[in-house]
């Protein structure tokens, strides 16, 4: 039975569920809820359970899923009453609840309470008590504490342009390519990504950046006359009402991806106005119409029903824009907005369908989820040590753009997207090839079969993964394992504990046996503090140990001798020959069954026939599109996707189609505080 506290309903059809098998004879009274609030639950806290088992912890493929940190009291405590399915009602001391967290029954996260403490006094009272209620006093304390606490849905805030999409924007506006956002401050990753809600503020540099580039983006548009059709009219004169009221509505129809209000329309004409008045030059009125509205909120910001809420159709065409294209939209689907055609499954079925054959658009808006999910930043800005002189420039642009061709081809060929993890094949240039060991193809990014005894496939066998989750000088099984923790499984693994050495032993130390990798990292799961964790991270990242920091395959670990020039390449001259170590490539992924691998390309294997991987996908897109986290209101849209998307054979142009016909797509936004009607 799995006690996945995702929401309240959730909660309710579980213990329908207890009830419906027979249980023994057990007292009517319920256990006090409020003791576990208070007792219990803060044992828990203490212990870090919540660090691991959530909907996004590296627990989330158990049967324990505690409640969002923002649940109130009534949910805690219904949360206590849940876990009465991880409780032995015949032997107490045998309880799920009691004997993973004292590690008597192996737990993956080592000890959590100690046996014999105060902790585990309290903990066990509360199992004993569940144990002697009987599921009618369950079922009605359960009941109880839900009633009225509804199921509603996360508060939507307004979303900023991203930099991304602020330069397409004003290139598909204005047909300006400067890309001025290229100079603004840089965007952080928030949970994965550079478009979530908690990390786009509004500093003052950024405002300053936004009014500079305005008013170079303005004075370029009408820098050698209206080149680029901006005025729907020709002028008779710099006074001409009819001619300015056409651009302002027309122009600002495209900035605000919205119709403007009687009000607006007269506040930007007084302004085209003024300005034409004083340089008695028609265009001048327009450049300080656009500078204005490309320093409004309405056009910084995803705001499109405007101040009077109206305009729905509008919104839903600038976010179906957003999400496919990456840009403003085009005129069908402002054409389809003004028409009411975009209201209903259907209608928004066919947009999405016709904007997906717009590949060169599509393409371009999906590297950008696609780069960021899978950090190919850091790649490109990957510092090797001397001892890998293949490792240019370069030749990181290369692997960014092995793994992004990949991509491309698996999204617009319409092939299985889980394929991703186990392609025999991949798209290299000849200085890949030569990393990769292989014959160099005839054309730069060509498809190049494996052959049968390859040991790579799919991402997990590229430079962009490879070589990004290792140091400078070494392999990094731990930030291997995290990236496939956090990026492939949506697991969010806790931070380390302040002050935790991460430095390991030597290698080489006078007297004894030279230690490989995966031995000096025995450290990480035999220190308590460490191993909760890094037992759920290394034993992944153990398994990639044949590939060296560049992702190059090596059959030995060598190890360097000091006192030698050239580093740990084999050879060379000035000093003993580095040490060669058998590399021990077996590996684990805890809380998945059946997950023992040895090597990339099985894990691969096992990764895209995995639920939770293929589900995973789904929640990436989810948090990029919506730019949030999931919450437990959102589980069953997400379900719902990953049904979609598995029913199509994991075409991900079907996912794409299957988010915009979400509820959540047609969520209303609020707009910024006293910005929207500015």
């Amino acid at each position: 039975m799995t006690v996945r506290f995702a929401g309240l309903s959730l909660a309710l059809m579980l213990f329908g569920s207890m009830m419906a098998a027979p249980r023994p004879q057990a007292q009517a009274s319920a256990p006090d809820p409020v003791f576990f609030q208070s007792q219990v639950f803060p044992v828990f806290e203490a212990a870090k359970c919540s660090g691991c088992h959530t909907a996004s912890g590296v627990a989330s493929a158990t049967r324990l899923h505690f409640p969002d940190k923002d649940a109130t009291p009534a949910q805690i405590q219904a949360f206590g009453l849940s876990l009465s399915s991880l409780v032995d009602r015949a032997d107490v001391s045998k309880s799920l609840l009691l004997a993973k967290p004292t590690n008597v029954i192996r737990h993956t996260g080592g000890l959590r309470i100690k046996p014999g403490s105060s902790e585990e006094q309290i903990l066990t009272k509360w199992v004993a008590s569940l144990a002697s209620a009987s599921d009618a006093s369950l079922s009605a304390a359960m009941k109880s504490l839900v009633a009225g606490e509804g199921e509603a849905g996360p508060k939507q805030l307004v979303r900023r342009l991203t930099h991304s999409q602020y330069d397409n924007t004003v290139r598909d506006l204005l047909g300006d390519y400067s890309k001025p956002a290229e100079r603004f401050p840089p965007e952080d990753y928030v949970d994965g990504f550079k478009n979530q809600l908690t990390g786009q503020g509004m500093p003052p540099l950024l405002v300053e950046t936004y009014s500079t580039a305005a008013e170079r983006l303005a004075l370029n548009a009408f820098r050698i006359g209206d080149v680029n059709h901006l005025v729907p009219c020709k002028p008779s004169s710099f006074s001409d009402q009819k001619c300015r009221d056409a651009f302002v509505r027309g122009f600002g129809l495209r900035a605000f991806r919205r119709p403007l209000s009687e009000d607006e329309v007269k506040r930007y004409s007084a302004v085209f106005s003024e300005q034409a008045r004083v340089s008695r030059r028609f265009l001048d009125g327009a450049r300080v119409v656009v500078e204005a509205m490309l320093q409004s909120p309405n056009f910084l910001f995803h705001v499109e029903a405007g101040p009077d809420g109206r305009h729905a159709d509008y919104e839903i065409a600038s976010r179906l824009s957003y999400l496919l294209w990456n840009t403003m939209p085009d005129e069908a689907l402002f054409e389809a907005a003004a028409k009411g055609g975009l209201a209903t499954p259907a209608g928004r079925d066919v947009a999405a369908r016709r904007m997906l054959q717009n590949v060169p658009k599509g393409r371009d808006a999906l590297d950008q989820f696609f780069e960021e999910w899978l950090r190919f930043d850091r790649v490109v800005n990957a510092v090797k040590a001397n001892r890998y002189q293949a490792f240019t420039p370069e030749l990181a642009l290369a692997m960014a753009e092995e793994t992004r061709t990949l991509l491309h081809h698996l999204v617009w060929n319409d092939r299985n997207f889980m394929e991703l993890l186990t392609a025999d094949y991949s798209f290299l240039t000849s200085e890949l090839a030569e990393v990769y060991g292989l014959p160099a193809p005839k054309d730069q990014f060509e498809m190049v079969k494996f052959p049968a005894d390859s040991n790579r496939a799919g991402i997990l066998g590229q430079g962009t993964f490879l070589a990004s989750t290792a140091g400078p000088t070494d392999t990094s099984p731990t930030a291997r394992g995290i990236f496939i923790r956090e990026r492939l499984l949506c697991q969010h693994v806790p931070p380390p504990p302040p002050g935790v050495i991460t430095t390991l032993p030597d290698p080489l130390v006078d007297g004894q046996k030279p230690k490989g990798r995966r031995q000096l990292m025995v450290e990480h799961v035999e220190n308590p503090t460490c191993a909760s964790c890094h037992r759920l991270m290394d034993p992944i990242g153990f398994g990639f140990e044949h590939f060296d920091a560049i992702g190059q395959y090596r059959p030995q670990e060598m190890i360097p001798v000091p006192g030698r020039r050239g580093g740990g390449g084999g050879g060379g001259r000035g000093g003993p020959p580095p040490i060669a170590l058998e590399i021990d490539a077996q590996g684990e992924i805890a809380g998945i069954p059946n997950s023992n691998f040895t090597g990339a390309k099985q894990l691969g294997t096992i990764l895209a026939s995995s639920p939770v991987c293929q589900e995973c996908v789904v929640r990436q897109m989810f948090r990029y599109s919506y730019g949030r986290l999931e919450t437990a209101s959102d589980e069953n849209t997400i379900h719902q996707l990953y049904e979609q998307f598995k029913a199509s054979g994991f075409k991900f142009k079907s996912l794409l189609v299957a988010l915009v016909q979400s509820p959540e797509f047609l969520r209303q936004w609020n707009s910024p505080a006293g910005s929207a009607r500015k």
